[in-house]
């Protein structure tokens, strides 16, 4: 199996590669190809590399103590102080990384078939699709540092061509243009931190072996990282709050659902936001040497899922709320990181994949459908698309954690964790979150799917093709099952997830009795929240109208993101701005470099051109007196 290992990431670059060349060639034709051709080559190329990843996790199966490595496939550079090699390593953790990406990205490449057809850049947009998954797939399979940062950088680079695939929209082209940038904020916090590390390996002797950036020689050798575990893990941090949409760098994330829906589906559910937890979970060795950053990593992560909850609950657009929520569920893995359970962080990654892809699709289904995108215009759809209404319930449940679904077993094994190893203040802010979760999830479905129908065309209202359904049944039944994988002991079950993951922090006993009874309290409230949006939104809309117009001020504030995006402007934006233009560009460029030096040195040779013309007279006497002068000042100069 080893050596069908490169394989899995190379499918998705061969499909790129045959797309992009048609997407070319239709280019200069002005004509689209067949739809038929990139449909069948960008869909071929995912489902092959996820029947592989299915041959390599049942081969680990047998062995998870031996962990697949393909190496090296080439020494990509030596040098006397370092030595980097390209190699693949499908270890328990890259395992269930490699099939959620080419398992939910081979769905979302099905569904890309019905939702894209007819677009111009059909073939353009499934070579980016495919080189999205080679970039993910070479992040999570990379045996060292630089392959994970070769593919960090490359799904940004997807995330940027995807997000403003209609480039010729302004809008949509600024929020790609955003995401791309603020991710390389974040990236210059993970470069710092990777050349401490070769810092700290640099500065100690290590024999004649210099394969630092590999995983298996870094833990080997952690001691070496005691001095600057905070300091490392901080910077390493900062690249994760960008990847993965935490405070202070979440704010691309919303704006990322000017992308075509299957790409918002693609980017919150199996690739991009996911970055930052494998990251952290892939390196816990390191992380764990730094309580301090554990510390700020779970503030962080609460902090962001409790903000972006709030902000859920007051959204309109459909894609808008569903992106919020993405930001909240990866708050939540972050709090388990920092509450030393890296183990629940990828349980809820996973779960998250299966019904926030979903809830995603199901998302573009309805907007595929009505061509719009605010949830006060739809209402009623349940009976118009039932299919799609039903996956759609099964997903809600899965977030909102209702048992028995799979969001049910992830989530409370998040709430327990931070219950034992956080303090009180956390494990309540955090329960509180999971209720307002419930409660915006039902509002967005029974808004959208229940009562009368507010759009102005309702007989144009039908399900989605076949195409796009059979995706949407396939992740309803995932997040129905999906959990099981993790189901507790104290409920019968072997809870696999933790006995496959284990290696990374050993397991916390819990007293079953506890376990039992905070289940019941997270349970009991998110049904509660449930119910209580449920009768709110479908039995009586009208107290949420008299709620808001009596909290006003702080709805208003809660609706516009509490401003965060406009702080930004105000503090940093506009201030580099000021900077850059007035400071660096007009006053230093234009008026001292190309003023001063550039046009200043042009302008005496100028005037002393104009001056020496004076002399150009043309009159015979006056050449011979300014020849008796000089002659005369010459012999003066001379005598003295």
């Amino acid at each position: 199996m080893v050596k069908f290992l490169p394989l899995i990431p190379l499918l998705p670059l061969a499909g790129f590669l045959f797309n992009a060349g048609l997407a070319l060639v239709a280019t200069r034709r002005k004509k689209a190809p067949a739809e038929w051709l990139p449909s069948l080559i960008g869909c071929l190329a995912p489902f092959l590399s996820f029947v592989l990843s299915v041959g390599a996790f049942w081969v680990l199966r047998q062995n998870p103590h031996e962990p697949l490595i393909t190496g090296p496939l080439f020494s990509w550079f030596s040098t006397s102080l370092l030595s980097v090699d390209f190699g693949f390593l499908v270890d328990p953790l890259s395992s269930v990384m490699i099939l959620i990406v080419t398992g939910v990205g081979t769905l979302i490449h099905i569904y890309s078939i019905g939702y894209m057809k007819g677009d111009q850049g059909f073939a353009r947009y499934f070579s980016y699709l495919n080189l999205f998954l080679f970039f993910m797939l070479l992040l999570v399979m990379g045996d060292n540092l630089l392959v994970l940062f070769v593919g960090w950088e490359g799904v940004g680079l997807c995330s940027y061509l995807l997000i403003g695939f209609w480039f010729t929209d302004a809008e949509k082209a600024a929020a790609g243009f955003k995401a791309f940038v603020v991710n390389r904020i974040g990236d210059f916090g993970f470069l710092i931190g990777l050349f401490l590390i070769l810092f700290a390996f640099l500065s100690q002797s290590q024999g004649s072996e210099n394969s630092y950036l590999n995983y298996s020689f870094m833990e080997n050798h952690k001691e070496i990282f005691a001095p600057l575990a905070t300091v490392i893990t901080l910077c390493l941090f900062a690249g994760a709050t960008g990847k993965s949409a935490q405070i202070p760098l979440y704010v691309w994330l919303p704006d990322a659902m000017a992308g075509p829906t299957p790409v918002s589906a693609l980017i919150h559910a199996a690739t991009m936001v996911t970055a930052g937890i494998y990251m952290v979970a892939r390196l816990f060795f390191l992380f764990e040497m730094a309580p301090v950053t554990l510390s700020i990593i779970g503030s962080i992560g609460l902090a962001t899922a409790l903000m972006a909850a709030l902000i859920g609950l007051t959204q309109y657009d459909i894609k808008k709320v569903l992106a919020y929520s993405t930001v909240s569920q990866l708050g939540y893995m972050f709090l388990a990181l920092g509450m030393g359970a890296p183990v629940a962080a990828i349980f809820h990654l996973m779960t998250h994949a299966f019904f926030k892809a979903c809830l995603f699709l199901g998302a573009g289904s309805v907007i595929h459908a009505l061509h719009d995108q605010d949830i006060r215009n739809m209402g009623g759809l349940f009976s118009k698309m039932k299919y799609t209404g039903i996956t759609f319930l099964v997903a809600t449940l899965a977030i909102a954690g209702i048992p028995p679904l799979s969001g049910f077993f992830s989530k409370d094994e998040i709430l327990l964790m931070t219950y034992v190893n956080g303090s009180p203040v956390f494990y309540i802010l955090s329960v509180l979150t999971a209720g307002l979760t419930a409660f915006y999830m039902f509002r967005l479905f029974v808004t959208t799917f229940l009562g009368k129908t507010r759009h102005p065309h309702p007989d144009h209202i039908h399900e989605s093709s076949l195409v796009m359904v059979y995706p949407l049944k396939i992740l309803a039944f995932l997040s129905i099952v999906g959990g099981l994988v993790g189901l507790p002991h104290v409920l019968g079950g072997e809870n696999r997830i933790h006995h496959w993951l284990g290696y990374l922090k050993e397991a916390t006993e819990v007293p079953h009795q506890l376990e039992l009874r905070l289940m019941v309290i997270s349970t009991v409230w998110c049904l509660f929240m449930s119910g209580l949006a449920f009768y709110l939104y479908c039995c009586h809309p009208g107290w949420t109208k008299r709620l808001k117009q009596k909290g006003a001020l702080i709805y208003s504030f809660i609706f516009n993101k509490f401003k965060i995006d406009e702080l930004y402007q105000a503090v940093i934006i506009k201030p580099l701005l000021f900077i850059s233009t007035t400071l660096l560009w007009k006053g230093s460029d234009q008026k001292i470099v190309d003023g001063i030096l550039v046009h200043g040195w042009t302008k005496v040779a100028t005037v002393s051109a104009r001056l020496l013309s004076l002399l150009q007279t043309g009159v015979l006497g006056h050449y011979l007196l300014f020849l008796w002068g000089g002659l005369i000042v010459f012999l003066f100069l001379a005598v003295r």
